[in-house]
C-alpha cells in the first residue's frame, strides 16, 4: 500500500514529539506564563459546534473569571440563537447548517473598558457521516467513568442520520449502557494513563493499572504502548476517533494565589498529555483526537463544603480551572493539522441546573448530557468534514 506525504509527515512528527517529551526533565519548568492582571478575563474556544435539533449553550458564568462580588454584564452579536440573562442559546435548524460568528462582551461598572471575545458557530448537517463506519475511544477520569456522557453520545449516536458506530474500550461499569464502553476511571490524570501499571492485575476495569502501560519495554519493563492496546482490546482495529477529558484531578490542589506554583503544575499535565496524544497518534496515525476543555465545577460553596469542608474551596477551584481553560486552549489551539482538536465541553455545562446540591465537581443527569452533547457535536463536525474530503476525491 502507498504512503501519503501527509501520513509519513504526521509519523515523523509524532515520534519527534515522543522522544521530546520523554526527554524533558523531571523539575518544574523554570519558565511559566503569569496570567493577566484584568478585573475579568474572557475566555472563548475558536469554535463552538451545534447539530440541527439538538440544544446548544453559551454559559456566561463558564467563560468569564471575575472577583467574587462582581456582576458582569453580557451582550452577544450573533446571528443565529437567543441571548438571555445567563446564556446564549440555540436550538438550530437545517436552515442554519454553516459558519456564523459570535462576538461576545463582559463588562462592569467598576472596570472601566469591557472586555471583547470572539468564536465561531459551527452549524453541522443533521446528516454528516450517515455512510460512514467509525469506532470511538472515550478516554478520563469520574466524569467519564459515571458513563452518563458516553450513554448520551450512544443516545445522539443511534439517531437516524448518523454513522454504524461502535465504542472501543475495556471498562464497561454497571451504569454503561449495553453499547457503551470506554476507558474512564475515577481520579485519573494523564499522568496515569501514561505511566500505571501492575503486573499482578493488570486486567481491564481494575484502576490501578492503566489500560494503556503493558510490560513490552526492554527486559519486560512497563511502557506506554497504545499499539499493544489496540491489538489486544479492540481485536486491531484502531479507533477513528478518541475523546479526552481529563485535568480536574491534575489541577485541583493549586493554589490559584500562587500563579508561578500554578503554571508550573499546569506545564506538568501540558508535557503529560502530549505524551498520551502523541503515543496514541504513533500506533493510530489517522486517529482524530479531541481533547475536551475542564469542565467548570458547581456554582455552590455548599457543594464544595460537603465535598472537601474547607480544604478546597470554590473560588479556588473556580480560579485554576479558568487559568487551565487558558492555558489548554494556548496549548492545544491551531493543531488540527497534527489531528488534535479542542472540544469547548466547558460551555454547554450549566453550573447551576447541570449540577446536584451538594457534588462540587461531578454533574448531575442534566450536566452529563450537556457534556455529551458537547462531544456529539465535535464529532458531527469531523464527520461532516470526513464526508467533504471524500466528496472532493
Amino acid at each position: 500500500m502507498k504512503t501519503h506525504p501527509w501520513l509519513s509527515l504526521r509519523r515523523l512528527f509524532v515520534g519527534l514529539c515522543l522522544g521530546f517529551v520523554a526527554s524533558l526533565p523531571a523539575q518544574t519548568p523554570k519558565a511559566v506564563i503569569t496570567p493577566p492582571a484584568r478585573g475579568l478575563r474572557l475566555t472563548l474556544p475558536p469554535t463552538v459546534y451545534a447539530v440541527p435539533g439538538v440544544p446548544m449553550n453559551l454559559h456566561f458564568a463558564n467563560v468569564v473569571l471575575a472577583k467574587p462580588e462582581a456582576t458582569p454584564a453580557f451582550a452577544v452579536e450573533c446571528g443565529i440563537g437567543q441571548t438571555l440573562s445567563n446564556r446564549w442559546t440555540l436550538t438550530a435548524t437545517t436552515a442554519q447548517v454553516g459558519r456564523h460568528p459570535l462576538a461576545i462582551r463582559a463588562s462592569q461598572a467598576s472596570a472601566g473598558v469591557p472586555e471583547h471575545a470572539q468564536t465561531v458557530v459551527h452549524v453541522v448537517p443533521p446528516n454528516a457521516g450517515k455512510e460512514q463506519d467509525i469506532a470511538l475511544l472515550l478516554v478520563g477520569d469520574s466524569l467519564t467513568h459515571a458513563s452518563a456522557y458516553p450513554n448520551e453520545m450512544a443516545r445522539l449516536l443511534a439517531l437516524p442520520g448518523n454513522p454504524k458506530w461502535r465504542m472501543l474500550g475495556t471498562h464497561r461499569p454497571a451504569s454503561a449502557a449495553t453499547n457503551v464502553a470506554h476507558e474512564g476511571y475515577g481520579g485519573w490524570t494523564w499522568s496515569r494513563f501514561n505511566t500505571l501499571f501492575n503486573p499482578e492485575r493488570p486486567m481491564p476495569g481494575y484502576t490501578n493499572s492503566s489500560p494503556f502501560v503493558a510490560a513490552t519495554g526492554p527486559q519486560g519493563k512497563p511502557q506506554l504502548d497504545v499499539a499493544n492496546y489496540i491489538a489486544k482490546h479492540c481485536g486491531g482495529r484502531a479507533p477513528d476517533f478518541v475523546t479526552f477529558l481529563l485535568g480536574i484531578n491534575d489541577c485541583f490542589r493549586l493554589k490559584a494565589d500562587d500563579p508561578a506554583a500554578l503554571d508550573a503544575g499546569i506545564t506538568q499535565m501540558l508535557q503529560q498529555a502530549d505524551l498520551l496524544l502523541a503515543a496514541f497518534h504513533q500506533a493510530a496515525p489517522r486517529a482524530e483526537l479531541g481533547v475536551g476543555l475542564t469542565t467548570p465545577g458547581n456554582i455552590r460553596d455548599a457543594a464544595f463544603v460537603a465535598n472537601y469542608k474547607q480544604q478546597y474551596t470554590r473560588a479556588n477551584w473556580r480560579a485554576v480551572q479558568h487559568r487551565l481553560v487558558e492555558r489548554q486552549l494556548a496549548h492545544f489551539g491551531g493543531r488540527e493539522a497534527e489531528g488534535i482538536f479542542i472540544v469547548p465541553t466547558e460551555l454547554n455545562l450549566d453550573i447551576v441546573g447541570g449540577y446536584p446540591d451538594n457534588n462540587a465537581v461531578h454533574p448531575n443527569a442534566t450536566g452529563y448530557q450537556q457534556i455529551g452533547t458537547s462531544f456529539y457535536s465535535w464529532l458531527k463536525w469531523r464527520l461532516a468534514e470526513r464526508d467533504r474530503m471524500k466528496a472532493a476525491r
